[in-house]
């Protein structure tokens, strides 16, 4: 982040950071001012060449709720060499990511984990990323920005489908998204595949800014995708919070231990928010998909994905009239045989109250998706 990104973001939570968390505080601070230098340094240099960008054909945007297996959909498109996408660095350091990407990948492959924290996917520089870091690193409006300060109300999740966003903002909002893509394009060369769960809500603006784009939606059975999502939160927290998160894992076991509906749940809230979230970006997604061109948006369940990774592919290309499949088949019948084999989904479960209420709150995605 830049000066007034992070400045204003310290603001929104009242500057109440977690002594165990100094450390955090003190590291991004330090990165500020070289943030800014090297921004600099990247208009001087490139100033010209991201002012002639364009994207290098439609983009896929792939599109689902957290944990939804988006990821590994996404992990599986750019094996495709004809395709390619924002990288964990570009998404990271979307203001000088020309200039630095090199150097991060060549002497700082260190810095990151080996393993996501939520889950079993490799890291690195250079892999997939969500393009909704880069957006909130640019200092536009992301309801990521809870990450930071887990323990207060969320904020911006009217971002999550746009409702109550004055035009003016919106429009602001998909500059700073198409600046960003149009940057990472200037790298690449090759058609983008973008993956974000916060646009899911977001597709009808998405299909107006970009005309000839595809989407792939993926679902998931919402038994998994809320404790998944739960866990999630909480990891992202933990890692990169400047407070303490809530004790998850506590409260969930002893949840499961005695049966309990209980009421006084120190995470009641992160479970709303969970809920809330879901509510905006489906209210949004079911209400428009069928506003958009049959031919760009496709469904995918996950479980279909994860049974057969290489047909489910195969399909997407197909009805999207995406490249011709059968040149990529062999990466992928590769990568599911290496690969697949070892991938290992996370197990959760799920208490009977929360069953109860995410059936409740979530209805109309059981029904619309069929899982009863």
């Amino acid at each position: 982040m830049r000066p007034l990104t992070w400045l204003r973001l310290l603001r929104e939570g009242s500057f109440q950071v977690h002594p165990s968390r100094w450390s955090h505080l003190l590291g991004v601070s330090l990165a500020v001012p070289a943030n800014t230098v090297l921004s600099g340094i990247q208009k001087l240099v490139f100033g010209r060449r991201l002012a002639a960008a364009e994207l290098h054909g439609p983009p896929v945007f792939i599109i689902g709720h957290w944990r939804s297996g988006t990821t590994l959909l996404h992990e599986l498109m750019v094996l495709d060499e004809r395709y390619s996408s924002p990288s964990t660095f570009q998404c990271f350091a979307p203001h000088h990511f020309l200039v630095t990407e090199w150097i991060f990948q060549k002497f700082f492959r260190w810095l990151l984990p080996g393993k996501r924290p939520m889950d079993n996917m490799a890291t690195g520089w250079d892999r997939p990323q969500e393009d909704e870091f880069a957006l909130m690193n640019l200092g536009l409006p992301s309801p990521y920005r809870h990450i930071a300060f887990p323990n207060q109300p969320p904020r911006y999740l009217e971002y999550l489908d746009f409702d109550g966003v004055p035009r003016s903002e919106l429009n602001v909002w998909l500059a700073g998204l198409k600046r960003f893509l149009l940057a990472v394009s200037t790298v690449t060369g090759r058609p983008l595949v973008i993956k974000s769960p916060t646009h899911t809500g977001r597709i009808a603006e998405l299909a107006n800014a970009f005309p000839d784009a595809r989407f792939i939606h993926v679902t998931r059975d919402p038994r998994s995708l809320f404790p998944s999502t739960c866990r999630l939160w909480h990891s992202l927290a933990d890692v990169q919070g400047l407070q303490v998160p809530r004790p998850y894992r506590a409260i969930e076991e002893n949840a499961l231990k005695d049966g309990t509906d209980n009421k006084t749940d120190p995470l009641a809230p992160e479970k709303q928010y969970v809920v809330d979230c879901f509510k905006r970006m489906y209210g949004a997604y079911l209400r428009d998909r069928d506003k958009i061109d049959p031919g760009r948006i496709v469904e995918l369940r996950y479980e279909d994905l994860i049974a057969d990774p290489v047909e489910s592919l195969g399909s997407i290309y197909q009805r999207l009239r995406l490249s011709e499949f059968d040149s990529v088949r062999p990466t992928i019948e590769a990568w599911a045989s290496r690969e697949h084999r070892s991938y290992k989904v996370n197990r959760h479960q799920l208490s009977e109250a929360d069953e109860r209420l995410i059936r409740e709150q979530w209805a109309d995605y059981f029904e619309a998706y069929g899982y009863q």
